[in-house]
C-alpha cells in the first residue's frame, strides 16, 4: 500500500463466461474471488474535493477496510492519477475521524469484484446494480496488449469514474436512485 499511479480504463461486459474463459486462455489466474465491496466517497463542504478533480474514498473490500485520496487525473485513451492507499483496522472509527474533519459521505456505490492477473498487471470484472464492467490496470502498453487480447477494442475503453457512470445511467433511465447500490438500483438487497 502507499502511493502509486494508477493507470487504467474500463469496459462494459457483455458476455461474463466469455471473458472469464479468455482470462484463463491468456494465462491470467484469479487472485481474488467474486468479493463484496461497498464504498463510500467522502468531501468537504462546497464539494471542495470534486471541484479540484479529487477522490477520497472509504472501501469495505469483504472484511478489509481502506481508505483512498486519489488525485486529479489525466484522461486520454488511458485513466491516469495518483491513488495513495491504506489499510485501516476499523472503518466505523474512520468514518467518525472523517467525519470530525468535516468530510461529509456524498455517494456511495457497490459492486462484486473478482481480479485476475498475470503478474504485470490486474483485471477486475465488477458486477454493479448498473452492469458489468472490467478494469485492466497497468502500464499503458499492457493495458492496450490485454484488451486486445479479450477482444476489447480501442474505441470501447471507457476512462470514467462510478459516479460518473452511475449519474449518466441515471440521466438515461430517469432513475430515482440517490446512489449505485443494489437496493436503491432495484429496490432489493443481492449478494
Amino acid at each position: 500500500m502507499g502511493s502509486k499511479k494508477e493507470v487504467e480504463i474500463k469496459f462494459r461486459v457483455q458476455n461474463l463466461r466469455a471473458l472469464t474463459w479468455k482470462l484463463r486462455a491468456a494465462n491470467f489466474r484469479l487472485v481474488t474471488p467474486r468479493t463484496h465491496e461497498m464504498n463510500t466517497l467522502y468531501d468537504l463542504p462546497g464539494y471542495k474535493l470534486r471541484k479540484r478533480g479529487e477522490l477520497l474514498r472509504l472501501r469495505k473490500y469483504g472484511k478489509a477496510w481502506l481508505l483512498t485520496y486519489k488525485a486529479k487525473g489525466a484522461a486520454g485513451r488511458h485513466k491516469s492519477r495518483e491513488e495513495i492507499e491504506t489499510k485501516v483496522a476499523d472503518g466505523g472509527k474512520m468514518e467518525r475521524i472523517l467525519k470530525s474533519l468535516g468530510f461529509e459521505p456524498v455517494f456511495r456505490y457497490e459492486k462484486f469484484r473478482a481480479e485476475w492477473s498475470d503478474g504485470k498487471g490486474h483485471v477486475v470484472i465488477d458486477e454493479t446494480p448498473i452492469g458489468i464492467f472490467g478494469e485492466i490496470e497497468g502500464p499503458p502498453r499492457w493495458i492496450d496488449h490485454t484488451a486486445k487480447l479479450l477482444g476489447i477494442d480501442r474505441r470501447l475503453y471507457i476512462t470514467q469514474s462510478y459516479s460518473e457512470l452511475f449519474f449518466a445511467w441515471k440521466g438515461s433511465t430517469r432513475s430515482r436512485a440517490a446512489e449505485m447500490t443494489f437496493k436503491a438500483v432495484s429496490g432489493k438487497s443481492r449478494r
